[in-house]
């Protein structure tokens, strides 16, 4: 029986820089940061809710590239914040590459808000916020899901 998300695992090219923006900037935690014998160093943050393990390779790594369309694979990282205008203003006065403004969510059901961002080696990173008042967008709309 599954118990919850622990953790996704994702390659950087360069340890300090990314823990100094996943916990420096966006918050996240630091749980445990190594070296493996091989030289190459691995950290796992924690985000509140499951893990994001990092690991850096001793020879480095390059930019990453976007997910071509119809394609298989991990498209971003979402993390939800209180206010993504408060957070993506932050981010943006940091210098942090911006990729999509913030605007209402397309999936009103799931989110209300989010905006789009790039880490430091270019992973696609999704800045979401819920709803805070207790509106059920498909109650408002005249839908029942009962």
């Amino acid at each position: 029986m599954l118990k919850s998300f622990e953790h996704i695992g994702m390659t950087v090219s360069d340890m300090d820089r990314a823990i100094d923006f996943y916990c420096g900037l966006l918050g996240l935690r630091l749980h445990l940061r190594k070296t493996m014998a091989d030289g190459s160093g691995i950290a796992f943050l924690d985000a509140g809710g499951g893990m994001l393990e990092i690991v850096a390779p001793a020879g480095g790594a390059a930019r990453a590239v976007d997910l071509p369309e119809g394609t298989a694979g991990l498209r971003h990282l979402t993390f939800l914040f209180e206010s993504v205008d408060e957070t993506f203003a932050r981010l943006e006065q940091a210098g942090v590459e911006i990729k999509e403004r913030p605007r209402l969510a397309v999936n009103a059901e799931v989110l209300h808000k989010v905006a789009f961002l790039r880490d430091p080696d270019g992973i696609q990173i999704e800045l979401a916020e819920k709803r805070s008042s207790g509106v059920d967008p498909l109650r408002s709309a005249g839908t029942d899901r009962s």
